[in-house]
């Protein structure tokens, strides 16, 4: 307008520059918001942390194997967990237990969709990983 106004071309030039400017810093913001969900970003460490929580105290767990997150969007939240559940516990009770932990993992943090439980013990999940070079289990 004042291009239009003035009759003189540098406020033209000068609005898009600043525009130009605007587009690029949107773009870059996006693409660090967005990074991590293309790549694969693990949940918020108070996410981590709680379902740790949750795992460890759950009936008849002796100790968790292993926990990952992963982000499908950004409020879509893939949980694997490989927990050791006490030798004495009977099949039934693990079940219980399976499903009482998934439905309070899920009630707990409402952007978990889906929770993936694996029964092993330590030692079948350290030879896992040594056997693929991962190291200790997390």
């Amino acid at each position: 307008s004042l291009s239009q106004v003035t009759g003189n071309p540098l406020y033209d030039a000068a609005a898009t520059i600043v525009i130009g400017l605007l587009l690029g810093v949107v773009a870059v913001w996006l693409a660090v918001e967005t990074k991590g969900l293309l790549i694969g970003e693990a949940a918020h460490p108070r996410v981590r942390e709680g379902i740790r929580e949750l795992a460890g105290h759950a009936q008849g767990v002796a100790g968790i194997n292993e926990l990952v997150t992963l982000h499908m969007g950004p409020e879509d939240v893939l949980v694997t967990l490989s927990l050791d559940f006490r030798d004495d516990l009977p099949a039934g009770q693990v079940e219980a237990a399976v499903d009482a932990l998934n439905r309070a993992i899920k009630e707990r943090f409402p952007e978990v969709r889906r929770v993936f439980i694996e029964v092993e013990s330590w030692a079948a999940h350290s030879g896992q990983l040594a056997d693929r070079g991962g190291g200790e289990p997390a």
